[in-house]
């Protein structure tokens, strides 16, 4: 009886043991996504960076030829506080585009973006609002290669290209041979201040053929642009002073702005003035080998360099990162699509970090190059910055969501100009917190309820927090007594109605026309319901008007057992124009939690009519996951995947994994944390939902760990 007994223990045990599955290998499931090729494309530059500061590089593994990238990835030196204005020539103001809509009885001034092709104060207040301030790119760094014969240098002299970066460390390894000569270029970025560290080994630094070049050009004022122009050396200035044997600092003047690049060297080397802001440091040739730091900084740094320093904290950076918070492994997985979508999620992760956590929301290409004159549209900040949360890494994003308090007054001082309460938070803005004059912007309402959202999902991530909602709950409550405010009550239906103007998240809607889209009315449902929440959760009793908006806020626009994407679309699905952009009426469920607004047989009924009519190609990165999250919740596994991998232009990954949008938006990091959160919502799924949003048919295996649940 005892042996049959201790036989039964031993069996049990052994079920046990087989059940806790082995932690995920972490650094197998990284390095096999590590960046290796020999393809010299304009798409395929590399970055390395720490969240605030980015140094983009080409084959080279340094910047030396930006001009052939400028088509392409471009190749960019940016920071969070690297930023700048165009001299206000004709004192231009926001009373200079103000245009004023009917709202109800009520006349409520817009900032509107003027451009008619008119040469008009309007229009060129409109220019200097929208590009001031703007992103400045803070330099080049090259190298400064010569041929034996003399003759020009071009990308083609680049021969067997070699480059990889290693995911683990952050390191960029970049071979090639030049003149029949062997370079190798070894690029990191410093994790603790924003410097660029770099070693280049090669028999040229002998032959005095291999240098190092510094360039500092003016900003440029398109919509979409590298940063650089070289035309105009007159409008900004670059001193040069030495501080030691192995040490300069040049220091750049832009107007009223001020900012430090530090240069720092190891052994001996000369540094020369080739034209104005264009400098060349060129080693001594009794070695092969050149070892150099760039220090950006807004203030004067007295910072010490060293390489090897700089190497063990950036790995030691880098692995602390891999190692902690959520990882996802799809080997294993019988759909021949599993490894990309791994790969996918891993250069997300890697991107995100070095482009995405700084002290503000990112702008839609990061640090890479300026789009939008390089401001932040608030309403991307949730696709940019949920994942963090989800993947447990929150001390990431926690600094910029404090940024909302930098911009409260700003915010207010917009809903008291428009006769709202609380704050009406900015759309396309930058660290000052004033809002850009647009056609569009100004009329979207949808990244409202995001702080709402941030907050209340930090709270449940952090297993309830109280700290969280003493953090919050002033953003929380402002933000709602905006959401209140704005909802306007129609006596005729007793109910409270959403704009105009207004212009839905789904861009293609008339702001003088336009009432109760229908993603806007279900996000505000919820959003005042969770403030109501969070006033309990503070002691307080639930406030009676927002509880009255709640109560009679309009329903969902439906029509033929359909979701319509607005009130006042009722051809919402006959439309051509109507079944572009955005398909929003999708976040009703995946963005959005179970509500009681939605139903599910509607909301099916309006997934299948999206997948007949509408036109992915003109969708945006972060589509795609929207869509497969809402598949997903709605049990539709198979379908969540072809939506979250469709291909089509849009839902393009780069090798450098960027997501491709077009000729303007090489990359789009909206996309990248949009897939983050897809896959992060679609895995925890079965923690709430008994099931995954994979297919459980075999066809998929999926193991994570250090995920939580969007919901």
């Amino acid at each position: 009886m005892i042996l049959t007994r201790f036989c039964l223990v031993l069996m049990v045990l052994s079920l046990v043991s087989c059940a806790v599955e082995k932690p995920i290998d972490r650094y197998s499931l990284v390095n096999r996504h590590n960046i290796e090729h020999s393809d010299p494309d304009i798409f395929n530059s590399l970055t390395i960076g720490n969240g605030g500061f980015a140094f983009t590089v080409d084959i080279t593994g340094l910047q030396t030829f930006p001009d052939k990238y400028e088509a392409g990835v471009p190749l960019g030196t940016f920071s969070d506080w690297g930023w700048h204005s165009f001299p206000n020539a004709g004192n231009y103001s926001f009373s200079d585009v103000t245009r004023y809509y009917q709202v109800g009885d009520d006349s409520i001034p817009y900032f509107y973006q003027f451009e008619d092709g008119e040469d008009n104060r309007e229009n060129r207040a409109t220019a200097w609002l929208r590009e001031s301030p703007h992103r400045i790119h803070l330099g080049i760094i090259g190298l400064e290669l010569t041929k034996s014969d003399g003759s020009p240098v071009s990308p083609e002299d680049i021969v067997n290209p070699q480059q990889k970066l290693n995911l683990w460390t952050g390191e960029i390894s970049s071979k090639f041979y030049f003149d029949g000569v062997p370079v190798e270029v070894i690029t990191m970025c410093d994790q603790k201040v924003d410097r660029v560290a770099v070693k280049i080994n090669s028999p040229l630094i002998k032959t005095g053929q291999l240098a190092v070049n510094f360039r500092f050009s003016y900003p440029r004022s398109e919509k979409f642009n590298s940063g650089n122009d070289f035309s105009r050396p007159k409008d900004h200035s670059t001193t040069l002073r030495w501080e030691g044997d192995e040490k300069v600092l040049f220091t750049r003047e832009l107007g009223e702005i001020v900012y430090h690049t530090s240069l720092q060297w190891e052994g001996a080397a000369s540094i020369n003035k080739k034209e104005d802001h264009y400098f060349v440091l060129r080693p001594d040739k009794n070695s092969n080998t050149l070892t150099f730091g760039a220090l950006f900084s807004e203030e004067q740094s007295d910072i010490m360099f060293d390489f090897n320093d700089v190497r063990c904290t950036n790995r030691q950076a880098w692995s602390e990162f891999w190692n902690i918070g959520g990882a996802v492994d799809f080997s294993g997985s019988k759909d021949e699509r599993a490894f990309e979508l791994e790969r996918r999620v891993i250069l997300s992760q890697y991107l995100t970090k070095i482009q995405c956590t700084g002290s503000y929301p990112p702008q839609e290409t990061g640090l890479t190059y300026n789009s939008w004159h390089g401001k932040f549209h608030l309403e991307m900040h949730w696709w940019h910055g949920i994942h963090f949360i989800l993947w447990g890494r929150e001390d990431l994003i926690l600094q910029q969501l404090d940024f909302y308090y930098d911009i409260k007054d700003k915010a207010r001082e917009m809903a008291q100009l428009q006769g709202y309460e609380g704050v009406r938070w900015q759309k396309m803005t930058d660290p000052s917190g004033l809002e850009s004059p647009s056609s569009i912007g100004v009329f979207l309402i949808w990244q409202q309820p995001h702080i709402i959202y941030f907050a209340d999902l930090l709270y449940r991530s952090m297993g309830n927090d109280s700290s969280v909602v003493e953090r919050f709950i002033p953003l929380v409550m402002e933000t709602a007594e905006f959401m209140a405010s704005y909802a306007r009550y129609d006596t005729a239906r007793d109910e409270y109605l959403l704009g105009p103007a207004l212009i839905p998240a789904q861009e293609r809607f008339t702001p003088e026309i336009t009432i109760n889209p229908a993603f806007e009315l279900a996000y505000w449902h919820w959003g005042l319901e969770t403030a109501q929440r969070w006033r309990e959760k503070s002691g307080l009793e639930r406030n009676p008007q927002w509880q009255d908006v709640i109560d009679k806020l309009s329903p969902l626009p439906m029509k033929d057992g359909l979701y319509l994407f607005t009130e006042s679309a009722p051809d919402s699905y006959s439309n051509e124009n109507y079944l572009t952009d955005h398909p929003m009426v999708l976040g009703l469920l995946g963005i959005l939690p179970e509500t009681p607004m939605v139903d599910h047989d509607y909301l099916n009924n309006t997934l299948d009519a999206i997948m007949e009519k509408w036109h992915w190609e003109t969708c945006w990165g972060w589509d795609f996951p929207m869509a497969a999250m809402n598949a997903a919740k709605l049990g539709r596994q198979h379908l969540a995947v072809d939506l979250l991998l469709m291909e089509t232009q849009k839902n393009t990954y780069l090798l450098n994994g960027h997501n491709y949008q077009d000729d303007d938006l090489s990359l789009y990091l909206p996309g990248n944390g949009g897939l983050l959160t897809a896959v992060a919502m679609m895995c925890t799924m079965q923690n709430t939902k008994a099931k995954s949003g994979f297919p459980n048919d075999g066809t998929w295996k999926v193991r994570y760990e250090g995920l939580k649940p969007l919901h």
